[in-house]
């Protein structure tokens, strides 16, 4: 088939569409051969810096307005909308782009469930329930957690497990703090956790004293659970995660900023939003106070099988599990300059090309330089179940630079994923 693309490379300039929406993923995966090519998702933080390596023009930092804060997240495969306030309608929702329309994946899923995520996620989530996404910021962030099932279903939203990897093409610059607090010293108790939270409008309440940093290293990752608290520093990351939002600030000054009260209880009842007892009990206290707690989390690249002399390298980067479930895992993969190679995955995945040039299965990928806010790009696909199972083919149509791809996949999805420690044993 030859390449179909958008007439246009303004976001602006295509039809959107609602209705009708089963027709046009059928004819979109027809011209794709099995892939819907994706728009660029930004998203905004009110609070927090942008580190500017997301490859957005500099002009567009604050395409949303200075009172929404600057860009610092591109979300890949989201059907899962961002929490936050003065939010448009469909902030967080990755948009599927086809000749001169666009719909969203959200819609393109319920519409087309099964074809597109494959028949156990679709009976078992009836949604696409994990995205992923570029966060970069020019310093540290407050020391927060994301709640669990338990406590977020308390405000009727899911908890969420999240994992990390830094990749190298996006950290040619490690910017002003570039190590993240995990977790606390193993000799922390709850009740200095609740002095720290009583403490909040005294002045800085200190709740780093009781935590630990790690230098963070390109190349790396690090899986983390619901309920642990961290304070990610300054390199951008691919943080393939649960889908939802949620989260509580427990660090009220970063930086000389000040951290409003209402992001710690952001998703926590409001009967309970000055119960100190409650904001300790959110977090999984076995898991924060561990003293092995780099064995236990942190991650470096597995090779999937050992293939370099064919001229490509799949790695995991994000693996294991999170209180024995599997909720998401991630690769990267690296073709040399002229190769191909053919992938079967396990899943459908949502992938982000990150270096170089290609095709996968005859569609164009390139990753650019630099993208204004309203441009399309063709560095951004979510690969349906079928076509991942039948197996994609990515080319290398550069004879200088390696094709490089990263792609994350939904829960429960390959029994050999390793657990973490593996490129260890």
């Amino acid at each position: 088939m030859l390449d179909v693309v958008a007439h246009t490379h303004d976001v602006r300039e295509l039809d959107t569409i609602e209705s009708g929406v089963g027709d046009a993923v059928d004819a979109a995966l027809e011209d794709g051969n099995g892939l819907l090519r994706l728009a660029p998702n930004w998203v905004p933080r009110s609070f927090l810096h942008p580190g500017n390596r997301l490859k957005l023009d500099p002009r567009d930092t604050y395409a949303f307005g200075l009172s929404r804060g600057g860009i610092d997240e591109r979300w890949f495969g989201s059907t899962t909308e961002a929490a936050n306030d003065d939010r448009r309608q469909d902030e967080g929702l990755s948009y599927v782009v086809h000749r001169d329309r666009r719909f969203t994946l959200r819609d393109a899923v319920a519409a087309r469930g099964e074809a597109l995520i494959g028949e156990r996620l679709w009976r078992d989530y009836g949604r696409w329930p994990v995205y992923s996404k570029f966060f970069d910021n020019m310093g540290p962030i407050p020391l927060h957690m994301h709640q669990d099932a338990h406590h977020a279903g308390l405000v009727g939203q899911e908890g969420k497990p999240e994992g990390y990897y830094f990749p190298p093409q996006h950290n040619h610059v490690a910017n002003a703090f570039p190590y993240t607090f995990f977790g606390l010293s193993p000799n922390v108790t709850k009740a200095d956790i609740r002095d720290a939270l009583a403490s909040w409008d005294d002045g800085d309440n200190r709740i780093l004293d009781h935590s630990v940093a790690y230098r963070l290293r390109p190349g790396t990752g690090w899986l983390v659970g619901p309920g642990i608290l961290h304070a990610p520093g300054s390199l951008c990351t691919y943080e393939p995660q649960w889908g939802s939002d949620v989260f509580g600030m427990y660090q009220n000054v970063v930086e000389g900023r000040t951290v409003e009260w209402d992001l710690l209880v952001k998703d926590v009842p409001e009967e309970r939003s000055r119960d100190l007892d409650h904001l300790v009990d959110q977090l999984d206290w076995e898991a924060n106070v561990d003293p092995w707690f780099k064995a236990n989390h942190f991650l470096e690249p597995v090779l999937v099988a050992d293939t370099r002399d064919q001229g490509y390298a799949d790695r995991w980067v994000v693996y294991g599990r999170v209180h024995g479930r599997q909720w998401f895992s991630a690769r990267e993969l690296t073709v040399d300059p002229g190769c191909r190679c053919t992938i079967v995955d396990p899943g459908a995945t949502s992938f982000i090309v990150v270096q170089g040039e290609g095709t996968a299965n005859g569609r164009p990928l390139r990753s650019p330089a630099m993208i204004g806010f309203n441009e399309l790009t063709e560095d951004e696909y979510f690969v349906s179940w079928q076509a991942a199972r039948a197996g994609v083919s990515y080319v290398n149509t550069s004879t200088t630079e390696p094709l490089v791809l990263l792609r994350y996949f939904g829960p429960d999805v390959d029994a050999d994923v390793p657990e973490v420690g593996a490129a260890r044993a």
